[in-house]
């Protein structure tokens, strides 16, 4: 089964690009050529398009893609909840079902994070491919925001949403009315997806990034 590899490969590639970035590249590219299946491909075209980037223009990259825009951050809950009450009850949630299952959220980061959601999905199978499933809105937008943004990370959210079973929303729009089906009357977080963000390239590096990300950069 091919699934939990894709997820753990997915999340590797959506950490942050520090010091040890190069060995975790060479490590799934080299795993995504023994695996076939929904995922693999978008993942290995993302490893072949930053197989020549630089850790640091690679991580100049991921903070202006992740980090400096609300529609393109790594913290699901954010598409469903926004910036609302219902978002502490929410990670409550996530934390809940987590230790369920043996596991604690690190101290330094949210439940919701994508690259730990996929940790858990690659480790405990079941509840979470389930968890993901029940993401699938923020998942979709997130990609569609990405490709919009025309960075290779789009990549690998195609990947993991490829890896999710049944269909893909049919659009922007059909994937916002799924997100936003239980959010309160409040909801606040979600700007209009109507235009999309101008296309980027990767970045040469001027200066080597400030700190590590933070959720609220750039709002």
């Amino acid at each position: 089964m091919s699934l939990p590899a894709v997820h753990q490969s997915a999340a590797l590639l959506l950490g942050y690009p520090d010091h040890t970035w190069p060995v975790r590249l060479r490590t799934v590219a080299d795993s995504l050529t023994q695996l076939s299946g929904p995922g693999t491909g978008p993942l290995r075209s993302f490893c072949a398009a930053v197989r020549d980037t630089s850790p640091m223009a690679l991580a100049e990259h991921y903070i202006l893609t992740f980090d400096r825009s609300r529609r393109r951050t790594l913290y699901l809950t954010y598409y469903t909840d926004g910036d609302t009450r219902r978002r502490g009850g929410s990670l409550a949630e996530w934390k809940a079902r987590y230790r369920a299952h043996g596991w604690e959220t690190p101290p330094d980061d949210l439940p919701d994070h994508l690259p730990l959601a996929l940790e858990f999905a690659a480790r405990c199978p079941e509840p979470g491919a389930a968890l993901l499933q029940e993401h699938r809105a923020a998942l979709e937008l997130l990609r569609m925001a990405l490709t919009d943004h025309g960075t290779p990370y789009a990549d690998v959210l195609r990947g993991v949403c490829d890896s999710l079973p049944g269909p893909a929303p049919a659009d922007r729009a059909a994937a916002l009315r799924l997100a936003r089906s239980g959010p309160p009357v409040e909801l606040v977080g979600l700007p209009p997806f109507a235009a999309p963000a101008p296309a980027t390239s990767i970045p040469t590096p001027t200066a080597a990034p400030n700190g590590r990300r933070t959720e609220e950069a750039g709002r």
